[in-house]
């Protein structure tokens, strides 16, 4: 079982798009790349809600299935780990009851065809859990789907994440089950105010241009959150991995890249 990831690249707007505008085409030549660059993992986004059936039996669609494992196989081709998720799951976060079988039935078929793969190929049950998926209700939620998967794939490792958008402030709110193969997620955007600025999707964010970051205490405040993380974390022997982190372009350059090297060389960080 591969529970320590390492370092790790996302390729989003891949998989996770809806196919009807701008698509990154996962080409081999990017898998190649990944690999020489000396990263050990790749994260790989995928909306299978926008690609299956609304009714039972909720069935994926086969030319999405291709494209997943034409991706799956050319990292795993060359060395690389893969965590596999589900991505941008709107009705779920907004209708956890009724949208429940659904999001079990995704599971089910997923982990079906992916159970005979390498160990390497590791499963994160879902991207940033939300709205009405409260931690009481998400962690309810996890456990079922959690268990959807142990009846195909007994072994495999799978990432959990706190509702409250897979957010630091919300792990103490993720409800563990009593499983050996599970691996700890959170993202890490803070401060907001600075990795956020000027994004359009943000409320408000466009009106707080010029946050810049560096120096002692906003190094500091990195460290601090990374290492309460980190010690929750071995509290419950459970591995953790920062399934996402970065600033948004509209920030200075100089302090993008001062955060990132931060965030990136903190040993707290390591998964």
């Amino acid at each position: 079982m591969h529970r320590r990831l390492g370092r790790g690249i996302n390729f989003g707007n891949a998989l996770d798009a809806l196919g009807g505008g701008p698509e990154l085409p996962l080409e081999e030549r990017y898998f190649d790349e990944v690999a020489e660059a000396g990263f050990a993992t790749v994260r790989l986004p995928v909306r299978w809600p926008a690609h299956a059936g609304a009714a039972p039996p909720y069935a994926i669609d086969p030319a999405l299935f291709r494209r997943v494992d034409a991706a799956v196989g050319a990292a795993l081709d060359r060395g690389l780990r893969v965590v596999l998720n589900v991505h941008h799951h709107h009705e779920l976060c907004a209708a956890p009851d009724e949208q429940l079988p659904r999001f079990l039935a995704l599971w089910r078929q997923i982990a079906v065809r992916y159970a005979g793969h390498p160990e390497r190929l590791c499963f994160e049950l879902l991207n940033e859990p939300r709205g009405r998926l409260t931690p009481s209700r998400w962690n309810a939620v996890l456990a079922e789907a959690l268990a959807v998967v142990r009846a195909a794939d007994p072994g495999r490792t799978v990432i959990i994440g706190p509702a409250g958008m897979n957010g630091l402030d919300a792990l103490s709110a993720l409800a563990v089950p009593d499983d050996g193969n599970l691996v700890a997620t959170i993202h890490y955007y803070a401060p907001f105010e600075f990795t956020h600025q000027g994004a359009g999707w943000v409320a408000g964010a466009g009106r707080r241009l010029g946050r810049t970051w560096g120096g002692a205490a906003d190094e500091d405040a990195v460290r601090a959150d990374l290492a309460g993380a980190a010690a929750w974390g071995r509290a419950r022997r459970l591995p953790l991995f920062i399934g996402e982190f970065g600033a948004y372009a509209e920030a200075d350059m100089l302090s993008r890249a001062r955060w990132t090297a931060c965030v990136r060389a903190e040993p707290s960080a390591s998964a």
